[in-house]
């Protein structure tokens, strides 16, 4: 079984639930031009969306807006090497980040994960240094959490204990259900269905990048989307 869900997964529940309010913040630029406002929506959401699972004191709410979790990263700035080791796990508000392996010199990619979406590195878990690498594909600004913290909330409110099994496995499910479609689909499926869901990628990724996590070459890429549009 894996550990309990860590404070930055909690926090990506909760902004998926929460997923069509917060865009329109993020998509005005708010989050550039007032920093401190977007953390104060951010603590509000979470404290909306806890209360429906248990109470919260205000203790334990000065207790959680206490935590420094809020980052601006770079394009291109790497938050994970292979080979380190590291108790962080990222959510992103805004912006893109990927995971990669680099195998005889070549960039495999394996996921992406844009607004409203986290991501807890395999490393945190086993805590064994990384097998990949993570980077960001665009400007972004994210959380970032750790094992401290998380044992610091437990400690001051076992209270979270029981919430956080709960989530835990519905993102267990939901992270099952597309591992399964993704490994029982042919490359061109796997686009298509990035054009349904996840449209934005096709504009916002380098096309190496995009063809690479579709397991294809860019050449074979440009050719299936020639194919596709001449339907």
């Amino acid at each position: 079984m894996l550990q309990i869900l860590k404070i930055y997964e909690i926090l990506s529940t909760v902004l998926t639930h929460y997923q069509i309010l917060i865009p329109k913040y993020l998509l005005a630029g708010k989050c550039n031009k007032r920093p401190q406002q977007l953390k104060e929506i951010m603590q509000d959401l979470l404290f909306d969306f806890i209360s429906t699972y248990v109470a919260l004191s205000e203790d334990e709410k000065h207790a959680i807006k206490a935590l420094d979790i809020f980052r601006a990263v770079k394009k291109g700035a790497v938050l994970l090497k292979e080979g380190q080791q590291s108790k962080d796990g990222y959510f992103v508000l805004k912006g893109c980040i990927r995971t990669f392996y680099i195998i005889d010199g070549e960039e495999k990619t394996t996921a992406f994960y844009t607004e409203m979406e986290g991501l807890t590195p395999h490393c945190v878990i086993n805590k064994t240094p990384s097998e990949y690498y993570i980077a960001c594909v665009e400007d972004s600004i994210i959380t970032v959490a750790n094992s401290e913290m998380e044992a610091e909330i437990f400690n001051k409110f076992p209270k979270f204990e029981t919430l956080c099994r709960i989530l835990s496995e519905e993102l267990l499910v939901k992270a099952q259900i597309n591992f399964d479609a993704f490994k029982t689909s042919s490359p061109e499926q796997r686009y298509l269905n990035l054009l349904q869901k996840r449209p934005d990628l096709i504009q916002r990724v380098p096309q190496h990048q995009l063809a690479s996590y579709l397991g294809i070459t860019p050449q074979s890429l440009s050719r299936m989307r020639a194919r596709i549009l001449k339907k």
